[in-house]
C-alpha cells in the first residue's frame, strides 16, 4: 500500500486554528459500518451509545515541554522534552543552528537555567538539567501545540489543549489526546447518567505524531516509540463489556493504540500491560478490542489517518473526507470529530 494513497486535498481555511468557545460545541461526521455518513452534533453521541457501552478514554497531561534558550556562544536554542527519565534527564529534541555535541551546555530562560548536552539517543539528545525538570518546564516551558497552528502558544491553550479529565500525575505528554478535546464535564455527566461507562487508559503522547511518513511504500514506516498502560481494572471492564455484547468506543487514536498494543500483548485478548509501543495500525490490521472510535480529522498522508481507514476501509474514509471538505467541516487538533465504525470487511 503506498503513502500516496491516503492523500487528500485540505484547504488551508479549513485548519482550525483555534478552539470553538464550547469544548462540546463541535460537529459529527458519523461513518457508519456500511460506508454511509450523516451530519451530525458531537453531543448526538448521546443518542449513538447505549446503556452498558464503554467510552475509553487517555488520562494522560500535557507537559509545557517546549522551552527556549542561548548556547554559550548566545545563539538561539530551542528544546522539546519529549521523555523525561528521572528528575534531572530527558530525551529531547533541540533545534538550533547546527546541532550540539556531548558536553555542550545550554541556558534555559531568562534567568539561563544551565543544562548540558551528554549525548545521543537514535534522533534525540540525551539532556541533563541542573534543576528538576519539571520545576523548569513549569517556569519557563510553553505548551507544545502542533506545528500547523502557526502560532506561539497563548493563554487559551492552558485550557483548551489539555482534557477535561487529565490526571496530573501523568504529566508526560508532549501533545493532547485531541478526540477528547470534545468532551466537556456536562456531557461526561450525562452519558454517565444514560448508563454508557468509562475508563481511562494512559498513552503519553510523543512529538513523532507530527512526523511526516518517508517511506513511499508504508509498510516500511518506522514508528516512533510511546509509553502507555492499560490496567488490570480497565481490562476488566472491557472484557465485561464484551461478554454482554456491548460496544467498546475508544476516544482517539491513542486510546486505540493503548488497547491494541494491550491485546497484542496478550495474545489477541484484552489484558493488564505496561510497556512502550511501536505499534503501526494500517489496513489489514486486525483489530482486537475497538468496535467505534471517535477521532478528529487528520493530516493527510499520516499514520492516524491509516489507523482509522484500517477500522473501516480506505474509501471510506476518503469519501468521508471529501464530503468533510465540501461541508467546510474544521480540520485537526481543534477541529470537528468523527464516529467511526468497525466495518465487518476493513481493508
Amino acid at each position: 500500500m503506498q503513502l500516496s494513497d491516503f492523500s487528500f486535498d485540505l484547504p488551508d481555511e479549513l485548519i482550525a486554528r483555534y478552539p470553538l468557545d464550547n469544548r462540546s460545541a463541535s460537529r459529527l461526521l458519523h461513518l457508519g459500518a456500511d460506508g454511509r455518513h450523516h451530519d451530525l452534533h458531537f453531543v448526538d453521541i448521546l443518542e449513538l451509545f447505549e446503556a452498558g457501552d464503554l467510552l475509553v478514554l487517555n488520562d494522560t497531561k500535557v507537559m509545557k515541554a517546549r522551552l527556549k534558550g542561548k548556547r554559550a556562544t548566545g545563539g538561539s536554542v530551542e528544546l522539546l522534552v519529549e521523555r523525561i527519565f528521572n528528575q534531572t534527564t530527558a530525551h529531547c529534541h533541540i533545534k538550533a543552528s547546527n546541532s550540539p555535541k556531548a558536553g555542550a551546555e545550554l541556558f534555559i530562560g531568562p534567568d539561563q537555567v544551565p543544562v548540558t548536552v551528554t549525548g545521543r539517543h537514535e534522533n534525540l539528545f540525551i539532556v541533563e538539567f541542573s534543576q528538576p525538570i519539571l520545576q523548569v518546564l513549569d517556569q519557563y516551558g510553553q505548551l507544545p501545540i502542533p506545528p500547523y497552528f502557526n502560532r506561539e502558544a497563548e493563554e487559551i491553550d492552558t485550557v483548551r489543549y489539555q482534557t477535561v479529565f487529565n490526571n496530573p500525575e501523568k504529566l508526560a505528554s508532549v501533545a493532547a489526546p485531541t478526540a477528547s478535546l470534545h468532551f466537556d464535564q456536562a456531557l461526561l455527566e450525562a452519558l454517565a447518567a444514560k448508563g454508557v461507562n468509562t475508563v481511562f487508559v494512559t498513552l503519553h503522547v510523543g512529538a513523532g505524531t507530527f512526523l511526516p511518513v518517508r517511506t513511499t511504500d508504508i509498510e516500511n514506516h518506522i514508528m516512533h516509540s510511546e509509553w502507555c498502560e492499560v490496567t488490570e481494572e480497565t481490562a476488566l471492564k472491557i472484557q465485561e463489556t464484551q461478554a454482554r455484547g456491548n460496544k467498546v468506543i475508544a476516544v482517539g487514536t491513542t486510546a486505540t493504540r493503548a488497547l491494541e498494543s494491550a491485546a497484542q500483548a496478550c495474545h489477541g485478548k484484552i489484558g493488564a500491560w505496561t510497556g512502550d509501543t511501536q505499534i503501526f495500525i494500517y489496513p489489514g490490521y486486525q483489530f482486537c478490542v475497538v468496535d467505534r472510535l471517535i477521532t478528529n480529522f487528520h493530516l493527510p498522508e499520516s499514520t492516524l489517518l491509516m489507523l482509522v481507514s484500517a477500522l473501516t476501509s480506505r474509501d471510506h474514509v476518503l469519501n468521508a473526507y471529501k464530503h468533510a471538505v465540501a461541508q467546510q467541516y474544521r480540520f485537526f487538533s481543534y477541529g470537528d470529530a468523527m464516529l467511526v465504525d468497525r466495518a465487518n470487511n476493513a481493508q
